[in-house]
């Protein structure tokens, strides 16, 4: 057993909690009681590191799991002095503090039901039947409070706070990551450049299925990420920052798959096969933020507008279809590698299957988006609340799933598996379905308890 062990999972839960509990008035009451969990968490490891070899040289797990334990351990040393003084309390996120605005009708200003159907916009008694105009859209007015500006060091500081908290929930999950290799003594010598492959980028599509998952359950529905109508006004959209994401991955990417090749050495089949899905990565996405830029938009729309010459109106309104993002390319960047990797060539039949599997849930994410966007093409978002359309809870359980069996598709994971006599494609899936079912039960405990504790907060 190493001794450069993970630490309890106790300690890697905190970051997810302290996500969970952001905005709430009950957080710095609990950050108060995570110190005593965090040293309940720290003892143990470090006890069982003094009593057990050292099986795992020169592993940096224990060394980065303190270094999240300190970071979430500052965070809540932040929140402490709200319990004896809440105006400090003014680090949390940019958010706070907002007071959810009401649909207001242009005729009466009357307070609108929260129901989804077309008796939000229309009078069921007028005559006038419904219609997805221009005229329609203006008739849903969202008048988000307008807030007082900032100094800039607190804005500063309330930005590093939340990118921090945030940052947190993916860090414990990298360190869930290590801490298994460190335990198995896994990724050694001539199989670290493919294990550190599968880890890295099959936790990408692994918290990008979660994170969907908490979208299609209503998570940052505040700035219009539930497939709903933004009540604080314009902010980036999630697929500005899906685009943003799978940028940074293609051009990072691009560069590491000739990792352990000598200066000189000729491409492999296999490094063009990869190198030429990073650069789709890269250039599909900065066509994604292209396409989510308001700026750029203008830009495209003025042939339209400037042939109307001097006639142009001041103000010209809007389509139905400018309420949501249709943005297919992080949809298609994922289709395109899903379909791509499930006829990757392997050196053994079982390898080939399972890369096909999880090629083909990456395809039906892929699919499942499209639909959505179909979807919400006819029927544009009319209401605060999130939307919820079911094609997204599929396509992020697919996603999660596809992710899982990327890791589990290392090499070295499935020679041993065929050595052991376990290369069976159900007992595979099997386990990563049930794994993804409960990392989505957990996901929606959070989400749950964080929307129940923001519904106790006071409404100032």
């Amino acid at each position: 057993m190493p001794s450069s062990c993970p630490s309890p999972s106790l300690s890697h839960s905190l970051p997810v909690l302290r996500f969970a509990l952001r905005n709430t008035p009950t957080m710095p009451l609990l950050s108060s009681h995570s110190m005593p969990l965090l040293h309940l968490a720290v003892l143990p490891s470090g006890l069982y590191n003094k009593l057990t070899p050292d099986m795992y040289e020169a592993s940096s797990h224990s060394t980065h799991g303190y270094i999240v334990l300190l970071l979430s351990l500052t965070l809540s040393v932040v929140d402490i002095p709200c319990i004896f003084h809440p105006s400090l309390y003014v680090l949390e996120s940019s958010f706070q503090n907002l007071i959810v605005p009401i649909l207001a009708f242009s005729d009466d200003n009357t307070i609108a039901d929260s129901s989804l159907s077309e008796q939000i916009v229309f009078d069921t008694e007028s005559p006038q039947p419904p219609r997805h105009s221009d005229d329609t859209l203006r008739e849903i007015v969202v008048n988000p409070i307008p807030r007082a500006k900032q100094p800039l060091l607190r804005r500063i500081a309330q930005g590093a706070y939340a990118t921090l908290e945030r940052v947190l929930v993916f860090a414990a999950f990298g360190m869930v990551l290590s801490g298994i290799v460190t335990y198995t003594g896994g990724c050694r010598d001539s199989y670290i450049n493919n294990c550190l492959a599968h880890l890295i980028k099959g936790g990408i599509f692994w918290c990008y299925g979660l994170f969907t998952f908490a979208r299609f359950l209503g998570s940052h529905s505040e700035m219009g990420w539930a497939w709903n109508i933004s009540p604080i006004g314009n902010t980036i959209s999630a697929e500005f920052v899906e685009s943003t994401v799978i940028f940074l991955y293609g051009i990072s990417n691009t560069w590491m798959e000739r990792f352990g090749a000598k200066a000189g050495d000729p491409y492999t089949t296999k490094q063009v096969q990869h190198v030429s899905i990073a650069v789709m990565f890269w250039f599909a996405g900065l066509i994604g933020m292209g396409m989510e830029s308001r700026r750029v938009r203008r830009w495209l729309a003025a042939s339209a507008t400037a042939s109307l010459g001097s006639a142009r109106p001041s103000s010209i309104p809007e389509p139905p279809s400018y309420r949501a993002s249709f943005n297919p390319f992080p949809a298609l960047v994922i289709g395109v590698t899903g379909a791509a990797m499930s006829a990757h060539a392997q050196a053994y039949v079982f390898q080939v299957q399972i890369h096909q599997l999880w090629g083909w849930l990456l395809l039906g994410f892929s699919v499942l988006r499209c639909l959505t966007y179909f979807f919400v093409w006819l029927g544009p978002p009319n209401s605060l609340l999130p939307s919820r359309p079911p094609t997204e809870a599929l396509g992020s359980f697919f996603l999660a799933c596809g992710g899982l069996m990327f890791i589990l598709s290392t090499e070295e994971v499935t020679l041993a598996a065929m050595r052991k006599g376990r290369d069976d494609m159900m007992m595979f899936l099997n386990v990563a379905v049930a794994i993804t079912c409960f990392a989505f039960c957990w996901t929606f405990c959070v989400v749950a308890f964080n929307g129940w504790l923001k519904s106790r907060k006071p409404v100032a």
